[in-house]
Parts: C-alpha cells; structure tokens; sequence
C-alpha cells in the first residue's frame, strides 16, 4: 500500500480549500443569513450602521470593483485561504523557528 507524503497531502488540502471557497461558493445563496433576516423581520435593523470595515475591499463577502456577485464572491474566498495560509504558515514558521531555538 502507498503512503502520502506530508507535501501531498498538504497539496491536497490547499486544492480542496481553493476549490471550495471559489467554485463552490459560487453557488452559495444570495439571501440573507439567519440573524439578519430576523433583524430585518422584527424590525430593528433600522437604526444599523455600516462596521468600521465597511469600505475594505473584502467587505460583504466580495471584491470590490468587481460586477459580478458571484464571482466577486469566489475571489474573496479564494484571498481568504491565501491570506489565511499566510498568516497560518507565517505563525508556523515562527513558532517553529523558535521551538528548534530553544532545543540549541
């Protein structure tokens, strides 16, 4: 029986995340979510303001600048998994760094 290596399989997550957060969501609904359709229902969604983040060019689940909604959806999902495999990888790395210090 054939083993995975670790490259492989990590390989293999970073696809699956990249195929789910562009494709997938893609097909993702358009309606709103639980808590904001009661907000909405109950009426007191009325006196919202936008958050602090409200102009970032991932707010809202989408690109900025990009017509098409689902689309812009799939991008932002695929620089979320960038983003977050970045940080994730950059916290690693550090973490490791300092562990292989400590054994010295």
């Amino acid at each position: 029986m054939k083993t995975i290596t670790t490259k492989a399989f990590l390989a293999a997550g970073l696809l699956v995340a990249l195929v789910l957060a562009g494709l997938v969501s893609y097909y993702a609904s358009g309606s709103p979510d639980g808590l904001e359709k009661v907000a909405t229902d109950q009426g007191f969604d009325a006196g919202a303001k936008d958050h602090a983040g409200a102009e970032w060019p991932l707010a809202d689940y989408g690109v900025s600048g990009v017509g098409d909604e689902r689309l812009s959806g799939g991008l932002s999902g695929v620089i979320g998994v960038a983003v977050t495999l970045a940080l994730g990888g950059g916290l690693f790395w550090v973490v490791r760094g300092r562990r292989a210090e400590s054994r010295d």
